[in-house]
């Protein structure tokens, strides 16, 4: 048991150190060969990082060199068991089933801060909506359109005929670039320490919160699940993971918990936020298509259809990002077996 965490890091900080400089100087020269003792060093210097990170997991303090230190362990951990070939290192498949999850769950406190920014702007929407409908139009902004009748737009979208492949593509690739345009923004302007990006949120919720009551309100929620549910459960995610990385580099530009200096702060987090981003980015891809493929597609019969796949692919991502690669992640806490 650790009795004085702030001495044990003081103690065992410069071994950590020594090992980050040596996966940096391995990153900066990738093809150089380590020599024996180094490669000794190198193990000892893992192994003890290691053991120091299941002694510090039992404190909830120094939460940030904690995330620093997992982080640390996790790279020792690719550079001891990385096969070496003619193949790329990197692989799509292992970051998709262990990198981005794994991320997620280590954020997890800033996509609970994003999604409640979000929907406190949701609520405030609703009031609006109820209490000064007059107002729906200008906070709508680009979605003015959405402030009509509802009644009368669901009548108008199920007497359309529905062309599946009529402009389909064009609409697709105009909802992906401007979906991930406004994730990447709201990643950005954490540099705002993190103002730019809590409006972002805020704005979005707003227009949601505006949007799903008046539906509500007028009778139409089975449409406006079937309307928003298929690529909303991908889509609301995304937005939320884009606004968690943005609060990510809000924190590090802050430096709480942390006596880093400001490079070292960023340094340390543009791997967990550009994570964030990328994982965001291929949900947007998907919710791009779904929406002009799918969610478009007016027809009340296939309504109930179109809510249970809304419904399944949202419980599906949230299992994923709960549970996938967990396993793998505590071989990393602990060290692991070497092969």
């Amino acid at each position: 048991m650790i009795l004085d965490l702030d001495e044990f890091i003081s103690r065992e900080r410069p071994a950590w150190t020594e090992l980050e400089d040596v996966l940096s100087d391995h990153d900066t020269h990738p093809d150089r060969e380590m020599s024996f003792d180094e490669v000794q060093r190198f193990h000892y210097l893992y192994q003890r990082a290691s053991s120091d990170l299941v002694k510090m997991n039992t404190f909830a303090a120094h939460a940030e060199m904690q995330a620093w230190l997992e982080n640390l362990v996790a790279r020792a951990y690719a550079k001891m068991h990385e096969e070496r070939g003619s193949g790329p290192r990197f692989s799509i498949w292992r970051w998709l089933k262990v990198g981005f999850p794994s991320t997620v769950r280590r954020r997890w406190r800033a996509c609970v801060l994003a999604t409640s920014i979000c929907l406190v702007g949701a609520t405030l929407g609703a009031v609006i909506a109820v209490a000064n409908p007059e107002a729906k139009a200008d906070l709508l902004g680009g979605f003015a359109p959405l402030a009509g009748d509802p009644s009368e737009r669901v009548a108008m979208e199920e007497r359309e005929d529905f062309d599946l492949f009529s402009g389909r593509q064009s609409f697709a690739s105009q909802l992906m670039v401007n979906n991930i345009r406004v994730t990447f923004l709201a990643m950005a302007m954490g540099i705002s320490w993190g103002v730019v990006t809590a409006i972002i949120m805020f704005q979005n919720g707003v227009i949601l919160g505006i949007v799903c009551c008046d539906y509500v309100r007028a009778g139409e929620g089975e449409f406006l699940l079937a309307w928003l549910l298929p690529h909303g459960s991908f889509e609301l995610p995304a937005v939320f993971l884009g606004g968690s990385a943005g609060l990510v580099l809000a924190r590090a530009m802050f430096g709480w918990g942390t006596d880093l200096g400001l490079r070292a702060r960023l340094r340390r987090v543009m791997p967990d936020m550009l994570t964030l981003a990328v994982g965001a980015a291929l949900l947007l891809v998907w919710a791009g298509l779904v929406e002009s493929f799918l969610s478009q597609y007016h027809r009340p019969d296939l309504y109930p259809w179109k809510i249970a796949l809304g419904s399944v692919q949202l419980g599906a991502l949230i299992l994923y990002l709960a549970f996938s690669g967990r396993e793998t992640v505590s071989n990393l806490n602990t060290g692991g077996a070497l092969r």
